[in-house]
């Protein structure tokens, strides 16, 4: 479950204006004593489905934080083989739980593009893919605090 911290920041950065997707990989690079402008910036092409009420940004993201812990980031690397069932379980998850709820998994099936829905339903959202997240690292025995160890630095 969230705790009250996590809580707390997500309702923090949505009032300053990030959306559903900059407040996920933000809460996994805190996670690991890390920031990075440049990825949180990136994130903006999944907020709001896409920006046209495709897909869920919390499921895009979601999948992006799964990536930052496991997937490959050169071309002589390989995903980490827990990877692919990592995606698996999250995207099949939520699949499920928003097709019961919402009647499917766009942006535009669970706000319906109505700021009151948004209010109500994204801070939850955030905080329960945010929490599914975790779950699934630490079952396939990935810490979500931790770093890795052969990434590269990058340079602002």
């Amino acid at each position: 479950m969230t705790s009250i911290d996590d809580s707390f920041r997500i309702a923090e950065m949505l009032a300053s204006g990030l959306k559903c997707s900059h407040v996920l990989m933000t809460l996994a690079l805190e996670a690991r004593g890390e920031t990075d402008p440049k990825l949180v910036r990136a994130m903006s092409g999944l907020a709001l489905g896409m920006g046209q009420g495709f897909d869920c940004g919390t499921l895009s993201a979601g999948c992006c934080v799964l990536g930052l812990h496991a997937g490959r980031a050169r071309e002589d690397e390989a995903d980490d083989p827990r990877f692919a069932a990592m995606l698996d379980d999250f995207s099949g998850w939520f699949h499920a739980m928003a097709e019961e709820r919402w009647g499917g998994i766009d942006c535009a099936d669970i706000m319906k593009f109505d700021p009151a829905l948004k209010a109500e339903r994204c801070p939850a959202l955030i905080a329960e893919v945010w929490d599914k997240v975790v779950e699934t690292l630490r079952e396939k025995g990935l810490d979500p605090s931790a770093t890795n160890p052969d990434a590269e630095e990058t340079t602002s």
